[in-house]
């Protein structure tokens, strides 16, 4: 049996102002560290070890792993940081607070880049595609790469391409893997791993800093999977998994 945990950063600023982020790179917020060092105390209790560690290049999934390593006295393993494992990239929606966007375009519009995989958003500006092309993070991965929007699908596209390429021989050289990522990256990879249809990836929600643990066969097939709290596993109703577009507690369902 193979095991990889997924781990959703903790509350960022963005979160807590209830703004779309994706590439905007904002920071955790007090409570966002805490809950960081409370996933480490929970990996560090049921005695897990990891030897690779993989992350975005948004600070936000950085410091929560890094705090995470800290808390489990492993911050000396290697970690490999990837923009293929950034958030989904919301075009002209990012920075804008999600009821306001909501106002200006409506519920239905809204919906329909949330519970569409093929629809994208907006783009974004040209001044913010300019900004994203200069930032010294992306500077090598090729000017095509640098989405000006992207579609769930879109996103889970280019994930999957780092986890065939980096994390699939992780795996099969017998490592233990951690990835500190964002919600649709994560939602990208659950939706891979339990063959979820495009609809149905909609009213699915990695909530934040929740160890998320797999149980993989031998040929990387789910044999099952849980969250963990302090006490243990948690029971699949007690893990928050459907969307609210409406309620601002929710602040993760787009972004």
């Amino acid at each position: 049996m193979k095991q990889i945990v997924f781990i959703r950063h903790g509350q960022s600023l963005y979160n807590l102002e209830n703004r779309f982020t994706g590439w905007t790179d904002v920071d955790l917020t007090d409570d966002g560290y805490s809950e960081a060092r409370d996933a480490g105390a929970i990996l560090k209790k049921h005695g897990f070890i990891f030897d690779v560690a993989h992350t975005s290049v948004l600070k936000r999934a950085i410091r929560t792993l890094w705090i995470l390593l800290h808390e489990m006295d492993l911050v000396w393993i290697p970690v490999y940081k990837s923009w293929r494992l950034n958030e989904r990239h919301y075009g002209a929606l990012q920075g804008l607070n999600k009821s306001e966007v909501i106002k200006r375009y409506g519920e239905d519009q809204v919906n329909e880049w949330r519970r569409s995989a093929s629809i994208c958003p907006p783009e974004i500006h040209p001044e913010g595609h300019i900004l994203d092309q200069k930032d010294p993070k992306y500077a090598q991965i090729g000017m095509k790469n640098i989405p000006l929007t992207e579609s769930l699908l879109d996103t889970e596209k280019r994930t999957l391409v780092y986890w065939h390429s980096q994390i699939v021989p992780n795996l099969q050289n017998h490592q233990r893997v951690i990835i500190s990522a964002h919600g649709n990256t994560l939602r990208a990879l659950v939706k891979y791993l339990d063959n979820i249809p495009d609809d149905g990836v909609v009213s699915l929600n990695i909530p934040n800093s929740i160890p998320l643990v797999y149980e993989l066969d031998y040929d990387l097939h789910p044999i099952r999977h849980y969250y963990l709290d302090h006490d243990g596993e948690v029971p699949e109703h007690k893990i928050p998994r459907h969307m609210d577009v409406n309620d601002p507690e929710t602040h993760d369902w787009i972004g």
